[in-house]
C-alpha cells in the first residue's frame, strides 16, 4: 500500500484512459501528460499504461513495503524521510515517506511504483474523470491505494523524457480544424500571442489575448470534439480541451493540438504565454 499523509493541491490516480467510448458520452480521461507517465513506468520495467499517481502541488506520501518509484513530469524537490534526493529512480523501504515539493517549473508530476498502481479499472481504465467522476476519487490524506506485483528480474533506469517547458513563450503544434472557416481569418489564430489563463483544469483551459472573430455566428449544432481541441466560443477566446472534456461540444473546433503539444499544455502555468504552430494536415486520434 502507500498511503496519502498530506495533499497540497491534488493526487489523482492516472493510467493511459479509456479511449473508445465516445459513443457512450465517455470521453478518454488519462493523464494529462501521458508522456511523463509512460517514461516513468518504462524506467521502473512496467507496461507503459500502469497506474500511477499524478500530482500538482506539493504531496507526501509512506509505503507499507519495500518499494521502487520512478518521478517523471514536473521537477520537484524529492526527500526520504527528510532527506533530499536527486535521484529520479529509488529504492522506498516499507515505512518510508516520500514527499514531493510543488513544482519549480512545470504543473504536474507522475509518481510511478514497480508493478504499478491496484485500483478498480472502469471501463478497461484506472482513470480518475473529474468530470463525469468515473474511477476512483481524488485522493485525500488517509486514503491507501495498493500496488500490484513488480516484475521480476526487470531492470530500472533513469527515466528518459522531454523536460517540462520553462521558457517565458511556449510553441504548440496544431493541425487546422474542422470549423477553421468558422473564423474570419483561421490565420489570427496562430499570428496572435496567447496566456494561459487561471481558468485551467483536467476538462479544459482558457486563453486570454485579443479575441478572435468569427465568420459565422450561428448556433452549431454539438458535436464530436477530442482530447487538444481548440474551440471558439462566441467570446473569441479560445478555449483547449484537455483529457477530461465532454465528448461533444457545439463550439467550432478551428486547431486540433499534436498529442505532444497537449503534453506540453499540462504543464503550463497561468500567465504564460504560448503561440500555435501549424502542424501537419492528419490530425492524432485521441
Amino acid at each position: 500500500m502507500i498511503e496519502v499523509v498530506e495533499v497540497g493541491g491534488s493526487v489523482l490516480v492516472e493510467d493511459l484512459g479509456r479511449p473508445g467510448w465516445s459513443h457512450l458520452g465517455v470521453s478518454p480521461s488519462g493523464a494529462a501528460d501521458r508522456g511523463a507517465l509512460v517514461a516513468a513506468n518504462r524506467a521502473l520495467g512496467n507496461p507503459v499504461g500502469a497506474a500511477a499517481l499524478e500530482v500538482t502541488g506539493a504531496a507526501t506520501f509512506r509505503v507499507d513495503a519495500d518499494l521502487v518509484i520512478a518521478l517523471s513530469g514536473a521537477r520537484v524537490e524529492v526527500a526520504l524521510d527528510g532527506t533530499p534526493t536527486r535521484a529520479s529512480v529509488l529504492a522506498a523501504p516499507a515505512g518510508t515517506v516520500v514527499s514531493l515539493s510543488a513544482p519549480r517549473w512545470g504543473l504536474r508530476s507522475y509518481l510511478a511504483v514497480a508493478g504499478g498502481l491496484d485500483v478498480a479499472p472502469v471501463l478497461g481504465s484506472r482513470s480518475t474523470d473529474v468530470l463525469s467522476g468515473l474511477g476512483p476519487a481524488p485522493l485525500q490524506p488517509g486514503d491507501r491505494v495498493a500496488v500490484l506485483p513488480a516484475a521480476a528480474g526487470l531492470p530500472t533506469r533513469e527515466r528518459d523524457e522531454a523536460r517540462p517547458p520553462s521558457g517565458a513563450l511556449v510553441m504548440l503544434d496544431a493541425s487546422t480544424g474542422p470549423r477553421a472557416d468558422w473564423l474570419a481569418d483561421a490565420g489570427e489564430l496562430y499570428a496572435r500571442p496567447w496566456q494561459i489563463s487561471a481558468l485551467a483544469d483536467r476538462v479544459g483551459t482558457r486563453l486570454e489575448g485579443e479575441p478572435l472573430e468569427r465568420s459565422m455566428t450561428a448556433e452549431l449544432p454539438s458535436e464530436g470534439v477530442l482530447t487538444g481541441s481548440v474551440q471558439v466560443p462566441p467570446s473569441g477566446l479560445p478555449v483547449i480541451l484537455g483529457p477530461d472534456h465532454p465528448v461533444t461540444g457545439g463550439y467550432p473546433v478551428v486547431a486540433v493540438l499534436t498529442a505532444t503539444a497537449s503534453d506540453v499544455l499540462a504543464q503550463l502555468r497561468a500567465g504564460t504565454t504560448v503561440r500555435f504552430r501549424r502542424a501537419g494536415a492528419s490530425l492524432v486520434r485521441r
